[in-house]
């Protein structure tokens, strides 16, 4: 993969992001780690997906400090073979806390189906209030401790930092097939991924 100069990367990056988000990340820091996926959202979608499963790019290892146990790292690796679904949240947002019923939801009806949710926690420099969100809120999965987005910025160059919550679904092969820039209910989640769990092996 070919990486542009920082100023072309600005350009596309901007281009790209105008309607959901007001800056964006480049050079090697916003470039997935092993990953191939670049994100674009065309005409400010909220709501992408990436079909068919051969064309998806590749999330990066996203890895970081445990929000729940100290001195742990959890990491989009610990779940090889499994559709994982990731959360971006902070206890400070409103729609977060709107749609932590829904996401528990969609987690509980799918975890038999080899479906592992993530939550990574941004922009809260007090790492006990995010904890109590998760107390509170019962969270029933791990979450990834990321006031400073640098472990967000492995999952793939151009991500919208400045969007939360966003939900990212990503295939048994870590491939991203499914990116909600918005809150989300329950029944718009939970036939996607569903539908990203019952896909054949042989598309990878």
């Amino acid at each position: 993969m070919k990486f542009l100069s920082l100023r072309m990367a600005a350009a596309a990056c901007s281009a790209a992001l105008a309607a959901v988000v007001a800056g964006c990340a480049t050079g090697s820091d916003a470039v997935a780690q092993g990953g191939t996926f670049v994100f674009v959202s065309p005409g400010g979608k909220t709501e992408l997906f990436y079909d068919p499963p051969s064309d998806r790019g590749k999330a990066g290892n996203v890895s970081g400090p445990d929000l729940m146990t100290e001195g742990k790292t959890t990491s989009l690796s610990d779940y090889e073979g499994q559709v994982v679904v990731l959360n971006v949240w902070g206890q400070w947002c409103a729609p977060c806390r709107a749609e932590a019923d829904d996401l528990e939801t969609v987690y509980q009806n799918t975890k038999d189906l080899g479906v592992q949710f993530l939550g990574i926690n941004v922009k809260d420099p007090t790492k006990s209030k995010a904890q109590d969100f998760h107390v509170n809120y019962n969270v029933p999965y791990p979450s990834i401790y990321d006031p400073e987005f640098r472990t967000l910025m492995m999952l793939g160059k151009n991500y919208p930092t400045s969007v939360v919550p966003t939900t990212i679904v990503l295939d048994r092969e870590h491939r991203v097939a499914a990116v909600y820039l918005k809150e989300l209910l329950a029944e718009d989640l939970q036939p996607v991924v569903e539908r990203i769990a019952q896909e054949p092996q042989d598309q990878a």
